[in-house]
């Protein structure tokens, strides 16, 4: 019994240089990354303002459960905001990092 290499052997070596200048259209998807990008932004904003309020609104009357709901809102909408910001970063960091495995 013989015992082949993996079909990607055979077929050569596969190399990725991504670019920007590649495709058609790339101010468009960049324009359209930045335009999720900010509404990804508000919808975190407003999940902030509204999970504080629910929060404040659960903590002075007394209901736990609406002011610990306000709370995880917050954490979220504050987490999410922190990646978005953050994704270019740990994108290309995670692309530097995978590329420079050989």
């Amino acid at each position: 019994m013989t015992v082949s290499p993996p079909f990607f052997l055979l077929a050569g070596i596969v190399t990725m240089n991504p670019s920007s200048s590649a495709l058609p259209g790339q101010s468009t998807i960049q324009q359209l990354t930045n335009g999720l990008g900010w509404w990804a932004l508000v919808a975190s904003l407003v999940g902030l303002v509204l999970g504080a309020a629910a929060w404040a609104l659960g903590s002075h009357t007394n209901n736990y459960q609406y002011a610990n709901t306000g709370r995880k809102a917050v954490l979220a909408s504050g987490i999410a905001a922190l990646l978005i910001g953050a994704a270019p970063t740990l994108v290309n960091f995670l692309f530097q990092t995978g590329h420079g495995i050989h």
